[in-house]
């Protein structure tokens, strides 16, 4: 068997994440509503961005925080998702893998420009979203690096990915893969509106053992068993056969199997900043704690500890090592 090399391989959207500092004429000028996310075409995509002016670019999409973070922590995290052979993709591999992130899927050639994110930030700090999907969708079951993902203790992958039939097709190609070299494979569910698209495909994926390690928040948790009961949606969980990994906002968070609840607290922030990544960095936390055998009290207590660093700034990712705040934190990582 194939030794392990990675504490978790994260499959995801690769977007870039692209900011600008605008006046509120702009937004008016391009008939935008202040604070609305949007998606938008290829042509669309390209003129904005060419008006867009100063910009700062930063690797994003769910699955590559978590990666992000796993390597702030000090893991060894690898990362698959499909950017083109343009200047974004350029800037997002370099991003990658000067964190650390072993990132290495094949570009997109003569096809449709990298995903990007352009988010624009008007003098009140309200940020008003454009997201063009472009190469991320193209994720495709020949970008499953077979080698990679049995090198690699825990497979996660953004629910997402059972959007593009192509990038369904791979995520359980890589499932597959990691069962046969008796890896774990975890998801998360994305959002709540993910899951009312594909519920009973999610279900199916942990009644049939697919997926060994579930991600969720409360809402999107209630979501999966159409219960508006939060009791009712963890006894389910309780009952799915799988790990879930149960996020509570300010109330903490939740590691549920079939023989042991474990609730811990959220972690005292002086300022909440920016929500964005909380529940990216908590899988973090949660991912780099089973893979390096914490205790599930203790994986917990990291992914909290993981979350309640990024909201107290702008950003998705840790702008400090994230290894040197768990080891004051009591942590050996």
């Amino acid at each position: 068997m194939t030794d392990i090399q990675f504490d978790t391989l994260c499959i995801g959207n690769a977007i870039c994440d692209v900011f600008a500092h605008v006046e509120e004429d702009f937004l008016v000028q391009e008939s935008l509503v202040k604070g609305s996310m949007r998606l938008i075409d290829t042509q669309e995509a390209v003129r904005l961005f060419d008006k867009m002016g100063q910009t700062v670019r930063v690797s994003g999409g769910s699955a590559g925080n978590t990666a992000a973070g796993i390597a702030s922590l000090g893991g060894k995290p690898a990362y698959f998702g499909k950017v083109a052979q343009d200047e974004l993709g350029d800037s997002y591999a370099h991003d990658m893998k000067g964190t650390g992130v072993h990132f290495e899927t094949p570009r997109l050639i003569d096809g449709v420009p990298t995903a990007r994110s352009m988010i624009l930030i008007t003098p009140d700090g309200e940020r008003t979203m454009n997201t063009y999907l472009g190469a991320c969708v193209e994720f495709s079951p020949v970008d499953v690096d077979p080698d990679v993902v049995a090198a690699s203790a825990i497979t996660y992958m953004e629910g997402y990915l059972w959007d593009p039939a192509e990038a369904k097709k791979a995520f359980l190609e890589a499932a597959k893969i990691a069962h046969a070299n008796d890896r774990k494979v975890g998801i998360t569910l994305s959002d709540s509106f993910c899951v009312d698209r594909y519920r009973s495909e999610f279900i199916g994926l942990l009644k049939d053992g697919v997926v060994d390690i579930m991600f969720a928040n409360e809402h999107e948790l209630r979501a999966l068993y159409e219960t508006s009961d939060l009791d009712t949606a963890v006894a389910a969980a309780r009952d799915s056969g799988a790990l879930t990994a149960l996020t509570l906002g300010e109330n903490g968070a939740m590691a549920i199997t079939a023989n042991e609840t474990v609730k811990v607290q959220a972690r005292t922030v002086n300022e909440v900043v920016d929500l964005t990544g909380a529940g990216d960095l908590f899988a973090s936390g949660f991912l780099f704690g089973l893979a390096r055998n914490y205790d599930l009290t203790s994986a917990t207590e990291l992914g909290c500890l993981c979350a309640s660093n990024v909201i107290g700034h702008v950003g998705a990712r840790p702008e400090k090592p994230l290894k040197n705040i768990a080891e004051q934190g009591g942590f050996e990582v």
